[in-house]
């Protein structure tokens, strides 16, 4: 993550949507007598006006936007990434606005809430537990020299400067420059996969149906992003992309004219193109938890102030889905 501070406001983030989902839990199930300390908490957080879970998934959306804010200048100015620096600033009143509707009763988005914590849980121990990183970060290397190789292309494995493990590729132009292209967790697709985990363990549905969520949408993402890498790795290593020099220059606020190629194939193709990619794999896991309609209503809701009905455009059943987008009580596991 960018910094200390923002990996802190992270956990904090999901230690409270993780609050909500607990309040939740305990008011919406009743419990009996052998559980008397929950029934007991459970009467007593039936009595408050505001129901709790709302308030503290409402403080969570808050502190949602400030993290986003944290993030921006990470993100433009640091990575020169200007699509997530984009998306980040866009995310500061997206999260104060679903905030703000949930609060005002539109408590659909509890399912939402429930989803960014279980989406930090993935990430956040990847980011923040050394082994795990490195363990990750080596893999998606090992694999993406592989499928260079594949391809007849051969760098150097080297140490990346930046995470100092043997994470990198040295390729060498045919005027003898060298360039080294690092793979860290950005580049491993861990994003996206926390995105869709968390998505999937948040509706209320039954585990097989989401055991096939999963297995539709984690290893497409996987290959995804191996093919990603290979490609940004081949443009960048070989200078296939020098198109456009002085322009892309000043776009990305840079004086290396050999990074124009990684510039064009990451920051640009590759990030265009994995827009392209989710929206696919929303659909395609959609097809098996219709139960996700909710959230993609929210979000539709969220941009354009308009209420959808997606179950029947996508001619998906409509009984399993419930207004806080699970199935019935029965269905759950």
């Amino acid at each position: 993550m960018a910094s200390l501070f923002t990996d802190l406001l992270g956990w904090v983030v999901i230690a409270t949507f993780l609050a909500g989902a607990g309040v939740e839990y305990v008011r919406r199930h009743r419990v009996g007598g052998e559980a008397g300390a929950l029934a007991t908490l459970r009467r007593r957080l039936d009595g408050f006006e505001t129901p709790p879970e709302r308030t503290l998934a409402t403080a969570g959306w808050v502190l949602f936007a400030a993290f986003w804010l944290a993030l921006f200048p990470h993100f433009a100015f640091t990575q020169k990434s200007y699509v997530e620096g984009v998306l980040s600033l866009l995310a500061v009143p997206a999260s104060l606005y679903a905030g703000w509707l949930l609060w005002t009763g539109r408590d659909s988005l509890l399912v939402l809430s429930r989803a960014v914590a279980a989406m930090g849980i993935v990430y956040f121990p990847f980011e923040s537990v050394e082994p795990l990183k490195r363990g990750l970060v080596l893999v998606v290397t090992e694999q993406t020299g592989w499928a260079m190789a594949q391809l007849g292309y051969h760098p150097t494995r080297v140490t990346g400067p930046i995470l100092g493990y043997h994470n990198a590729y040295r390729f060498v132009t045919a005027e003898g420059h060298g360039l080294v292209f690092e793979i860290v967790l950005a580049c491993t697709g861990l994003g996206s996969m926390a995105i869709f985990a968390g998505l999937i363990a948040a509706v209320r549905a039954p585990l097989g149906r989401k055991l096939r969520g999963l297995a539709v949408s984690i290893p497409t993402i996987w290959l995804l992003n191996i093919v990603r890498t290979t490609f940004i790795g081949i443009a960048f290593g070989n200078q296939y992309l020098q198109l456009f020099v002085d322009e892309v220059l000043f776009l990305f606020g840079s004086s290396d004219p050999y990074m124009v190629s990684f510039f064009l194939s990451d920051r640009v193709i590759s990030q265009v193109l994995a827009v392209v990619a989710l929206v696919g794999i929303t659909y395609l896991v959609v097809r098996e938890l219709p139960e996700l309609v909710t959230v993609i209503e929210d979000v539709l809701y969220m941009v354009t102030n308009e209420e959808y009905d997606l179950l029947e455009s996508l001619d998906l059943p409509r009984e399993p889905v419930r207004a806080d987008g699970g199935g019935s009580d029965a269905d759950e596991r």
